[in-house]
C-alpha cells in the first residue's frame, strides 16, 4: 500500500484480493437482504438478519459503533435518503426501502447500498430506482487510469438529468475506502469532467448516488443520522465499491464484479 497525491490511499493487489473478500461479503449480505425484506417486518429484524450473515462470514459490521452509529445496516424508507437507524419501525406493502451494509475482513472496507421496493409502487418510484442504479453504474464506467475524478461525478449527474426532473442530493457524496470506511477523496455526484485528483490503478472509491422525486433539499432527524428529502419526496440510493486494475474497474461488492453491467456499458472488466 501506498500514497498518491492528495493522500490517496494506493492499494496492492494483494490488498484488492481482502477488500474483494469483504466485498463479497457485502455483496451477499444485500443479496439475502433483497430475498428476505418483506412488509410486516421491523428494519430491526432486518438488522438482526444483516449482522448475523456478516459474522457468519467471518466478517465485522463496519457501522455498527462508527462514530456511535447503533446498528450494523442503514435502512432509509420513502423519504428517508441514508443513514435510517433500524428500530421498530414496521415496514409496509408499497414502501421504498433503501439498505446500506458495510463489512470488515482483516482490516479492509467493502461498502454498498440497494434500492428495494415492497409490492408494487408507482411507476415514478420504478423509474427513480432504475435511474439511479444506472447512474451508479455510468459513474464507475466513467473511471480510467487516463481520467480524473471528476469524470466519475459528470457521468452520474449527466444521466440523472438527461432522464427527467431529479434532485441529487449534493450534502452526501461517495468517497475512497480502504482501511477505513471513509477515506479521500469525496466522490461528489454531481461535477464538471476532468477535474480533482487522476485515477490510479489501486484506487478504490465507492460510487453512491441519492436522488430524489422532488428537490435536493434535506433535512437531519433528531436522532441526529436519519436524513430525510425536506420537501417529503421519495428517494432512491445504490452503491458499489470499485478498485481500478491495469485492465479497468473491478467492482469488489458485486457478485459478478461488475461484468456483466460494465460490458452492457461497453467498458472493459477490470476483474479476475
Amino acid at each position: 500500500m501506498g500514497l498518491f497525491g492528495r493522500g490517496l490511499e494506493i492499494k496492492t493487489p494483494a490488498q484488492v484480493d481482502v477488500m474483494r473478500r469483504a466485498g463479497l461479503v457485502v455483496g451477499e449480505t444485500l443479496a439475502l437482504l433483497r430475498e428476505q425484506v418483506r412488509p410486516a417486518m421491523t428494519t430491526g429484524e432486518l438488522d438482526a438478519i444483516a449482522e448475523d450473515a456478516i459474522r457468519s462470514r467471518g466478517a465485522t459490521p463496519s457501522f455498527l459503533g462508527y462514530q456511535g452509529f447503533p446498528a450494523s445496516i442503514c435502512v432509509s424508507v420513502n423519504d428517508e435518503v441514508v443513514h435510517g437507524i433500524p428500530g421498530s419501525r414496521v415496514l409496509a406493502e408499497g414502501d421504498l426501502v433503501s439498505i446500506d451494509c458495510g463489512a470488515i475482513v482483516d482490516g479492509w472496507h467493502g461498502d454498498a447500498a440497494t434500492s428495494v421496493a415492497l409490492g408494487s409502487v408507482p411507476d415514478d418510484v420504478t423509474a427513480l430506482m432504475d435511474v439511479t442504479e444506472q447512474a451508479m453504474w455510468r459513474g464507475i464506467a466513467a473511471a480510467t487510469t487516463q481520467g480524473r475524478l471528476s469524470d466519475i461525478s459528470h457521468a452520474v449527474e449527466s444521466h440523472v438529468r438527461a432522464q427527467g426532473s431529479y434532485g441529487i442530493v449534493p450534502d452526501y457524496t461517495g468517497h475512497g475506502i480502504g482501511t477505513a470506511m471513509h477515506l479521500p477523496p469525496d466522490v461528489p455526484n454531481l461535477g464538471r469532467p476532468g477535474r480533482g485528483p487522476r485515477l490510479v490503478e489501486g484506487l478504490a472509491l465507492a460510487v453512491e448516488p441519492m436522488v430524489t422525486l422532488g428537490t435536493d433539499a434535506t433535512d437531519v432527524l433528531d436522532d441526529d443520522w436519519t436524513v430525510v428529502t425536506t420537501d417529503g419526496s421519495w428517494a432512491a440510493h445504490y452503491e458499489h465499491t470499485f478498485v481500478l486494475t491495469d485492465r479497468g474497474a473491478w467492482v469488489l461488492t458485486a457478485l459478478d464484479g461488475g461484468e456483466a453491467a460494465l460490458s452492457a456499458l461497453g467498458v472493459a472488466f477490470g476483474g479476475r
